[in-house]
């Protein structure tokens, strides 16, 4: 064989053994944050903090009428204040959350009552009341259901709201007044509002309760009317009225997280 064959067979060995210059690797895809999901309801959510006006949410629906020309159609409770304020600001520890009174309070005024109150509460609970009112010609009944009807889905809704610290005391706020009363010129209505707990903070929001949260709101729009004030409530008069009512209330609910971000607020005006 001649030397020249045998050197261009080598070299095409060698050529064929080379292992192939590596290529330069793409850069990775830069890692974004996911985005939050969006809040189910395009309104305006609650509860919050009524000491603070700001609130980015665009979506706009109208004020809903006085009480006084609408339907009471539930009264309900929560544990602990859903919404904030000075005067309801301490931070309740565990579950389920919300916002307790800072009102001192007496020894006697927190003595334990006789017998079981509304499934386990005691005096020095704070609890957040709400009348709610439909524009819905419907009755008082059961639970937010009781607001609309099959001819009625869309209703205006109105809650007026009072944060009460409940006490052992028979001269303190009486809940009988603020019970059921009658109908008052074609409209159901309570015996009376909570007064002198300040002037109520009006805001456009949505309904609350634990089963709504930051990522799963609610979608019903809701004139809010949320009394600034703790005020002292006969622990025992509430007790009676979890007894025998025709909204069939016998305990208090939980509470929906605080709503915090902008986006999810309207603007108190």
């Amino acid at each position: 064989m001649k030397p020249a064959f045998l050197l261009s067979a080598l070299s095409l060995l060698i050529l064929s053994c080379t292992p192939p210059e590596p290529q330069a690797q793409a850069e990775p895809a830069p890692q974004t944050e996911p985005e939050p999901a969006p809040v189910s309801g395009d309104g305006p959510q609650s509860p919050r903090d009524i000491d603070n006006p700001n609130g980015k949410n665009k979506s706009i629906f109208s004020l809903a009428p006085s009480p006084d020309v609408m339907n009471l159609c539930n009264i309900h409770f929560h544990v602990n204040a859903e919404h904030k304020a000075e005067d309801y600001s301490i931070l309740a520890e565990g579950e389920p959350g919300g916002y307790k009174c800072g009102t001192p309070l007496t020894p006697q005024e927190l003595q334990a009552p006789e017998g079981e109150i509304c499934k386990g509460l005691k005096p020095g609970d704070t609890v957040e009341v709400h009348w709610v009112y439909s524009s819905c010609n419907v009755s008082p009944g059961k639970g937010l259901g009781s607001c609309l009807s099959d001819a009625c889905s869309n209703p205006n809704l109105r809650v007026e709201a009072q944060v009460f610290i409940l006490v052992n005391d028979p001269n303190a706020l009486n809940f009988d007044d603020f019970r059921l009363g009658g109908q008052m010129n074609g409209y159901y209505q309570p015996k009376a509002l909570p007064g002198g707990t300040g002037d109520p903070v009006r805001y456009l929001g949505s309904t609350t309760g634990p089963s709504f949260t930051a990522e799963l709101g609610s979608p019903l729009q809701v004139s809010w009317s949320v009394r600034p004030q703790c005020a002292k409530l006969d622990i025992n008069s509430l007790g009676e009225w979890c007894k025998d009512n025709v909204f069939q209330e016998d305990h208090a609910h939980g509470v929906r997280e605080l709503v915090t971000d902008p986006k999810q607020l309207s603007e108190i005006k």
